[in-house]
């Protein structure tokens, strides 16, 4: 199995944010240099001169530190990001760049394109990793091996990569004298530490033809990419940094602890919104005291039936064989004294209510558990039965809603003794303590899951024993072939084992296919930071949480986003948070464990702005599909005033808890006119200041429960509705060329207004006292007038434009058809093109793009395929739901249904106390259309008596707005494809339409 690359927007934006900051710079391959061949010896051992020969180095930065920082501020502009005073400077070189990025984001894979596209850019070929740990160093050797075919593809080249040892020079040798991309990766410890072999680097060596590796490695100039610099930060390695003489330092990290010129961001925040990174649940554990009683119970979770709720309650029940904690299933007035076979300790124990929506077990006596509370003699041991009882359930929860979708769950337990997992004497080896409580959990658990059925998942599941589910990767003590503690150093967390890492690295793609049986995994929490499995679901610390980790720490071995059999990404927008949630298994409450992430994660983001003011939101760039428009003093007054006005800020102008609601709820109030025509590159803007409320709340894992279906489901009128509306159709667009070249002409004619060349002409004079350094840092001269004016004639260039082939790449429209469209349009509106080439292309494309995207929704034509959606999608896949979050229903399919706005809420009150309405669904994702731009999902199916409206079946798609304004065009043609298709494949008593409440739904139907 490959793990599968593809271009990801996110990705090229941080891969163009680096080599914009050297635009400018002429491409210049490889210079040719003389290589020092060192010194030989002959076979009677007297020195004599080695053989010349040459290499290629990274031709130096052309660019003055003027226009650097005038790039830099370029990338940060079209960011919104702070912009830099100054180039920051460190006593390893002049050039530090700094780019956020989240963990799980791939990081690792962006400066790797980074390197193949400065290459592309400027022919820059030398490039160095340096990284903190031996297991960050695998796993980028790991990277660069499995992304060599993707940059093939892409690049039409190949990287040499080795990493840094140094009893094989050899390889310096190839990285001075090869001219196409080199990457060495290197650990801190390989020149930063006091052994003999870290010394190496800087001694004369006669195995190296006398001379040391370090001067080979800076003859070159590489470029340095610092991964996790905040590990890297002691004056004694950026000491010894300097040493490798570089181009520039570019620093990655989800985390920096010194800031250098920022020019990219993706953190945190950034990452779950795109729904780059998994979604986290929590399931906590917490020890509750109850006055007056030692009685243990465990409240593992409530399940919803049909019926009434019913409780998982682990206690104590006498047995022939002794007192034993059996888990049970409790409905409302079981009594607990009765079955525990008459323990004292129970006595008045009877339940008097189950609460699903509150999570909450009461009893008579008036003690009440919450979902994950235990209480009584709870023993450390027990405490971790718990865990791994828990970890085992959510696996298993996990894998029979994702093994149809051909995803392998995978478990990760971090414990902190090896002991703990396999136990050795003189017999041999044996499970330890955890090895055996995960056996007895995962037999149980089981037997729960283990149907009669002959399904996949029932084979599945039936052809993997018990101990060859789970393993153990630790370090391996070469001598005894026994699984070891690993060594760490005084201060650090991890271990510098490579053959732990090697072992956890070779096996990741083998991890994931199913006929590798192995789906829970034990390693001890050192060998933490080898771990990236994309496939890890489920993430169980079996230790206590303490400060060494933190809570952010701990989910990121879990965040990015899992493959399938064929090594694809599931990232579909739609069904990404669906399918990529990762469970923490918690050794404390929901509560604790959430707080001190978001703790954790609110320091992370301590960069972001707080204030939205007038200063903040002055010269920031809003991002339209017309191009960039800069927010002007006046529009960032009335953005300010917008704020203050509708109370969306408090008194020291933070954003406020009502503008996060109201945008949620798609009742934000209206925007001045100057700044409607921009409305949603403004709010993106406001959303740029950071406020506590925009945290991601991770789920209570424990509030998640399969909503039944109920007798609603078996009713004839939903049924008729269903077989109405469950056909399936494919597409198919005709149209004729002469009329989209007609559109396009009109649209280029009206909208086409390129801006011309900006350019600022800067006056200065030299400074009276000049210094060697000011000169060499081009600080000499002062300016004393700057004039900033537009050339509005021809901009002549030495750049040659391919116009036609890149508007054909750009609108995947034939050459001819471009060119028709260029030729149709006046000379006035092409001699624009000569004024400003790059302008012209871009929002040529962007116009012509917009018609065609209309002549296809216009042109659009469905054709039922035979095909029909079963009723299946209303149970397969379903995930588990926040009950919390609820509204109890009389006319749905399901017991409960669930939200995602007031609108919908208030849509669903009023559906279920109307006479009018039979039944209704929640139309699940797995019901959608096709259209040519994104497959689309309808909101609601109603079923209406008959005889008391015209349109007795009503398929609604609900929005807070009515207005097309409010709508974004691919949404509106979406919209319009739904309607075509409804229209094509039911007939008049189907209505298909947009709604913003229940009264407009009655106005349609009546």
């Amino acid at each position: 199995m490959k793990l599968k690359f593809k271009k990801q927007a996110y990705q090229t934006h941080a891969v163009e944010a680096v080599a914009d900051c050297f635009a400018g710079q002429p491409k210049r391959e490889g210079l040719n240099y003389r290589l020092d061949p060192g010194r030989a010896v002959d076979a009677s051992g007297q020195a004599v001169a080695a053989l010349e020969s040459s290499g290629f180095k990274n031709a130096d930065l052309a660019l003055t530190p003027g226009q650097m920082l005038e790039n830099i501020h370029a990338v940060q502009r079209r960011q919104n990001l702070p912009q830099s005073a100054a180039l920051v400077k460190t006593k390893v070189c002049d050039i530090n760049l700094d780019v956020e990025m989240e963990t799980g984001t791939g990081k690792t894979y962006c400066y790797v394109k980074t390197m193949f596209e400065l290459n592309a850019r400027y022919g820059w070929s030398k490039f160095i990793v340096v990284v903190p740990s031996i297991a960050i160093r695998e796993g980028v050797f790991k990277s660069l091996e499995i992304t060599a075919e993707h940059f093939l593809d892409d690049y039409k080249k190949r990287a040499r990569f080795f990493i840094y040892n140094s009893k094989q020079l050899h390889n310096l040798e190839s990285f001075s004298s090869d001219a196409g991309i080199n990457v060495m990766v290197i650990n801190v410890q390989a020149f930063n530490a006091t052994g003999k072999d870290a010394r190496r680097i800087y001694e004369e060596l006669d195995d190296f033809q006398s001379r040391r590796p370090i001067d080979v490695i800076s003859a070159n100039r590489p470029i340095l990419f610092l991964d996790e610099p905040q590990k890297m930060e002691g004056g004694k390695t950026l000491d010894s940094l300097a040493n490798f003489k570089p181009l520039a330092v570019l620093r990655y990290s989800a985390t920096h602890n010194k800031e250098h010129n920022k020019i990219h961001r993706l953190d945190a925040l950034d990452a779950y919104n795109q729904k780059l990174v998994k979604k986290i649940a929590v399931r906590g554990i917490s020890v509750k005291g109850l006055t007056g009683t030692n009685a243990y119970l465990y409240l593992e979770s409530i399940e919803v039936s049909t019926s009434a709720p019913v409780a998982r309650v682990e206690l104590e029940i006498k047995q022939n064989s002794g007192i034993k904690r059996v888990l049970r299933k409790l409905s409302r007035n079981d009594n607990l004294f009765d079955l525990s076979g008459g323990l004292e300790q129970y006595r008045g124990f009877v339940v008097a209510d189950i609460n699903a929506l509150t999570n909450t077990v009461s009893f008579t006596n008036g003690h009440e558990l919450v979902a994950g509370e235990a209480t009584g003699d709870v023993s450390e041991s027990a405490l971790r039965r718990i865990q791994i009882r828990e970890a085992v359930k959510a696996h298993f929860e996990k894998e029979q809603a994702l093994f149809a979708q051909g995803i392998k769950v995978l478990s990760l337990f971090f414990i902190d003794a090896v002991s703990k997992y396999r136990s050795y004497d003189e017999a041999g080896e044996r499970n330890g303590e955890y090895a055996q409580m995960f056996e007895e959990e995962y037999n149980q658990q089981l037997a729960e899951v283990m149907t009669l059925e002959d399904t996949p998942y029932n084979r599945y599941l039936k052809g993997i024993a018990t101990a060859r589910t789970h393993e153990g990767y630790f370090s391996i003590d070469k001598k005894s072939k026994r699984m070891v503690d690993p060594e760490t150093g005084k201060k650090s967390t991890e271990t510098d084992d490579v053959d732990a890492y090697d072992l956890i690295l070779r096996k990741k793609e083998q991890l994931l296919k199913f006929d590798e049986p192995v789906r829970f995994i034990f390693s001890h929490s050192a060998l933490r930071e080898g771990w990236d499995n994309p496939n890890v679901f489920v993430i169980c610390t079996l230790k206590h949480s303490d400060n060494t980790i933190s809570r952010r720490q701990e989910v990121g071995r879990g965040l990015r986003l899992s493959v399938n059999q064929h090594g694809d990404r599931m990232d579909a927008p739609a069904t990404v948070h669906q399918v990529n949630v990762l469970t923490v298994v918690a050794s404390e409450s929901y509560k604790d464990f959430v707080t001190a992430l978001q703790r954790d994660m609110s320091e992370g983001l301590s960069e972001r702005p707080r204030v939205a003011d007038e200063s903040y939101f002055t010269g920031k760039v809003l991002k339209t599909a017309a191009g960039d428009v800069e927010v002007t003093p006046q529009l960032a007054k009335q953005i300010y005033k917008y704020l203050l006005k509708n109370d969306y800020t408090d008194e020291k102008d933070r954003i406020a808890d009502a503008y996060h609601e109201a945008k949620k709820e798609g009742t934000l109030a209206a925007l001045p006119p100057d700044l409607a025509a921009h409305a949603e590159a403004v709010f993106a803007l406001i959303d740029t200041v950071f406020s506590d409320t925009k945290l991601p709340l991770p789920e209570d894992d424990r509030k998640a429960k399969t909503n039944p279906l109920n007798s609603n489901f078996e009713k004839a009128e939903f049924k008729a509705l269903w077989n109405r509306i469950n056909r399936k159709a494919a597409y198919t667009v005709e149209f004729e060329t002469p009329e989209l070249v007609a559109k396009c002409v009109k649209a280029l004619e009206a909208e086409l207004k390129v801006s011309p060349m900006q350019y600022t002409v800067v006056a200065g004079e030299q400074l009276e006292a000049a210094t060697y350094d000011g000169i060499r840092q081009g600080e000499s001269f002062k300016v004393t007038e700057s004039t900033t004016d537009y050339h509005r004639a021809s901009a002549h260039s030495a750049v040659k434009y391919d116009l036609i082939g890149r508007l054909a790449d750009e609108t995947q429209l034939t050459r001819a058809t471009v060119a028709s469209i260029l030729q149709g349009i006046n000379k006035a509106v092409f001699s624009q093109y000569r004024t400003n080439p790059e302008d012209f292309m871009r929002k040529a494309a962007r116009l012509m793009n917009e018609q065609k995207a209309t002549v296809i929704v216009e042109h659009i034509a469905y054709d039922p395929t035979g095909e029909t959606h079963t009723m299946e999608i209303f149970t397969q896949d379903k995930p588990k739901e926040d009950f919390s979050k609820a509204v109890k229903a009389n006319h749905h399919i399901y017991d409960y249904v669930f939200t995602d706005s007031k609108n919908e809420r208030d849509f669903v009150r009023e559906l279920d106390a109307s006479t009018e309405v039979v039944v209704y669904a929640k139309l699940p994702r797995g019901f959608f259309i096709p259209t040519p731009v994104g497959n689309y999902n309808p909101d609601w199916a109603i079923a209406f008596q008959e005889g008391k409206v015209k349109h007795v079946y009503f398929v609604a798609e609900t929005k807070g707005s009515m207005s097309s304004m409010d709508l974004r065009k691919i949404e509106e043609s979406k919209i319009e494809c739904a309607r075509k298709f409804f229209a094509k494949i039911t007939s008049d008593q189907v209505k298909y339409e947009v709604v913003d409440g229940y009264g407009k739904l009655m106005e349609l139907v009546a």
